[in-house]
């Protein structure tokens, strides 16, 4: 036992709490040194060792560089929500897909609106948030905080929603077969629909008619209705009931989420609802979520992993972590991090076989890497610092 003296008080520690003392401080703060850092997965990696949030984002990396490289290959669920198209983030979210670093998508309308939107050859703009918003109604352009959109090609995209729901057999689709069906209709290699249709990766959208592409839905019920016609619609039950399955039928999974709302509570909800098939998954084996709502207003998009395994959603022995940063500037660290350090390599898809609403199986396919060229020009740039 030693005894220490601090303004000439007497300060006793037990040998138990020395041992114990040094436990807590093994771990220093790492200064963050830009002159050893190259490239972005060297960065988040430093971000690891200092401290606040950027701590957070570094682990946020880590724990999706074990969602990647467990061997028992869980199915990682992307869950994305927020302006994310018009804070510049499609060709990031485009990659993820590319790359398989992640097997199935939960999505926002306005995400996969403003996908198509671009997808059909328009753009945002820069703008400001102090703009004269009268102005702009006048002239038809939308604000989305600090950036433009053009409302007349809104409107064309509608038409264009509209238009293609013509082609569809009048019948119930899941969004998941119907955002299929319509990322083969695009032709835009930095799309997000097209590239997941490309790959047959799944794409759900649960509130997809709070959005433009319902808009343009609601055109062509109209369409249909005065014309006395059937029309198709969209089974949102039938997306429970399919994601679901893929929950169940996983060795095990793993959740991202990008700030929070709809899709955040339909991919927890997935395992909550694996009782309907008599299984009890445990909850998602890994987790991280980048957002910029907090916990103490009660609301889902701020609400803790660590709440999230009360209701079963998160395993107790997940592996989990959450960055408080805003995701235009957080997800392309996580992101960029995972692909520099080429954790995608000799990574295999699933192939998910689907019989209308029934998985009739998930397989594995082929390997990422046969496919992805830009991988090779990512490892390039970041050797070549």
């Amino acid at each position: 036992m030693k005894m220490e003296e601090k303004f000439g008080l007497k300060v006793e520690l037990s040998e138990s709490q020395r041992k114990r003392k040094a436990e807590l401080l093994s771990a220093p703060v790492e200064a963050v040194d830009l002159t050893k850092v190259h490239g972005i997965s060297e960065l988040v990696k430093a971000y690891g060792d200092s401290s606040i949030q950027a701590r957070n984002i570094g682990k946020c990396a880590e724990v999706y560089e074990n969602m990647l490289l467990d061997k028992a290959r869980p199915t990682i669920l992307l869950g994305v929500a927020g302006p994310l198209i018009a804070g510049g983030l499609r060709k990031v979210l485009r990659d993820m897909i590319e790359f398989g670093i992640v097997d199935v998508v939960v999505s926002t309308g306005a995400i996969l609106y403003q996908d198509l939107y671009q997808a059909r050859g328009y753009k945002h703009y820069k703008g400001t948030p102090e703009a004269d918003d009268t102005e702009l109604r006048d002239l038809l352009i939308d604000r989305i905080y600090d950036t433009y959109v053009d409302e007349e090609k809104f409107w064309e995209c509608d038409t264009f929603v509209a238009k293609f729901a013509e082609k569809l057999e009048p019948k119930p689709y899941s969004s998941r077969e119907f955002l299929y069906l319509l990322g083969k209709e695009l032709k835009d290699e930095n799309s997000i629909l097209h590239t997941a249709a490309k790959h047959s990766i799944p794409v759900f959208s649960p509130a997809l008619n709070d959005s433009s592409i319902g808009i343009g839905l609601t055109q062509y019920y109209h369409w249909r209705k005065m014309n006395g016609k059937k029309h198709m619609i969209i089974d949102a039950i039938r997306d429970n009931y399919e994601l679901t399955q893929i929950v169940v039928k996983s060795k095990k999974t793993a959740a991202i989420y990008i700030a929070g709302g709809v899709p955040k509570n339909f991919i927890n909800d997935a395992v909550v609802m694996a009782y309907v098939f008599n299984v009890d998954t445990g909850g998602h084996t890994y987790a991280f979520q980048l957002t910029t709502d907090v916990p103490h207003w009660g609301g889902l998009s701020g609400s803790t992993l660590k709440e999230a395994t009360s209701w079963g959603k998160i395993s107790k022995k997940a592996t989990r972590a959450t960055a408080y940063v805003e995701p235009t500037v957080s997800l392309p660290l996580v992101v960029g991090s995972v692909l520099q350090a080429e954790y995608w390599k000799d990574r295999k898809r699933f192939v998910f076989d689907w019989d209308n609403d029934v998985l009739k199986s998930v397989e594995m396919g082929s390997l990422v890497s046969s496919k992805g060229q830009n991988c090779v020009d990512i490892h390039a740039k970041n050797n070549a610092h």
